[in-house]
This record gives structure tokens, sequence and C-alpha cells, in this order.
């Protein structure tokens, strides 16, 4: 039987989330997997939910009810796997103190908005960045707050040019941890849909997913 995908897709509009929903249901539907898509996030609270391989949210700012939150964390840490992409899962449910935990991360800021950075391979030896080089990229530069506990795949330094106290910060761009027995995987590209098909950001996207899914 083909393993089960979910995303759940809404909130903020700015970033484009009905269109990467489609965009990774084809790489997901590709690898084999049979993908629901829902916009509400009452999909959380489906008692099926501990039979699906990955959840994918796709959910920026909003809000989430407190037994829904509970239910996809309770899901993950028994081996569902998460992942996802810039603020639609690393600026999610902002009051979710327990969904943050799980996926490691929060968005704090980007200073300059949409600028030219650039984004460093730290784990060339890891399977999901197997065969990437680092590489310039222009879109928001994520500021976050991180687990110190994540192994980081990738990173970027920040110049100052936009925010002085943080010249020489180097702030984790990709990541996988475990939360229970469930993998999370996440990376804070992707800024609008079109950006996920530059090949760097494609590449790590679909292997990070492959990677959670159980």
């Amino acid at each position: 039987m083909a393993r089960k995908a979910m995303i759940v897709w809404g909130g903020w509009p700015g970033h484009d989330p009905d269109l990467c929903a489609a965009m990774i249901r084809g790489w997901l539907t590709a690898e084999g997997f049979e993908v629901r898509i829902e916009t509400e996030t009452t999909a959380f609270l489906d008692p099926d939910l501990a039979s699906y391989a990955l959840v994918i949210p796709i959910y920026t700012m909003a809000k989430i009810e407190k037994p829904e939150a509970a239910a996809l964390c309770e899901a993950v840490r028994g081996g569902v796997g998460l992942a996802g992409h810039h603020g639609g899962m690393g600026d999610a449910f902002r009051e979710a103190v327990d969904y943050q935990f799980m996926c490691g991360g929060q968005w704090v800021a980007h200073p300059g908005n949409i600028i030219d950075y650039r984004v460093d391979i730290t784990r060339p030896d890891d399977p999901i960045m197997a065969g990437l080089t680092g590489f310039e990229h222009r879109s928001e530069q994520y500021y976050m707050h991180v687990d110190p506990a994540n192994e980081v795949l990738a990173t970027t330094t920040f110049s100052g040019e936009h925010a002085p106290w943080t010249k020489g910060v180097v702030m984790p761009v990709v990541w996988k941890k475990r939360f229970g027995e469930g993998r999370v995987f996440y990376s804070s590209l992707g800024h609008r849909a079109y950006e996920l098909d530059v090949p760097e950001i494609r590449t790590l996207m679909t292997r990070g997913m492959l990677w959670a899914a159980r």
C-alpha cells in the first residue's frame, strides 16, 4: 500500500500556501505517496492521523486550538514524520509553544526583507545534502530562535547591514531532529512558491520529506 501524507495549508496568503501545497503534492505523488490535502487545522484531530507517514503544515501565522496542536504533537511523538518550510512551518501557530518545541525553531525576523544572501552547506556528508554546494539566494533571510539540539544541515551568515548587532551571526537554515519516535525536517527557504523550484531547494526539500516520512 502507498504511504499516506497529509498537507494542511492555510493562514497568511503571502507565502502562496495553496501553490506550495500543489507543488509539494506533486513531488510526493511522484515518490509514490497517497496525498491528502486539507485547509483546516481540525484535520489534525482525525483519529486516523497516527497511520500517516508524513504531515506537512503550510500555515503561516494563524491560530490552532490546543487539542489540535496536542493531537499533531502526539502523532509525531508516536512516529509520524513532520516536514515543512519557511513560515509555513517555522512561523505557524505563534501561541502554540508545544508545536514550536516539536519543530525546533521559530521565526522572529528577516532584517532587510528581500535581500541577497548565501546558504552554506554544513553537512555535505548527510544524504539529504549529498552533492549540494553552497549557493546564493535572494529572498527573506530568516532570523530564528532555534533548538540547540537540532542537527543543522545548512546555515547562513548575517552581514549586519540591516541589523548591525547581528553581524557575523551564523543562523541555521536547514535542520533535522527527532521528536519522540518521529522525524522532523525543516528548511527556512521558500518565501514564495516559485523559490521551491530552485534546484537546490527542491532537492533538499524532497529528500528531507522522504527522510522524515516513516
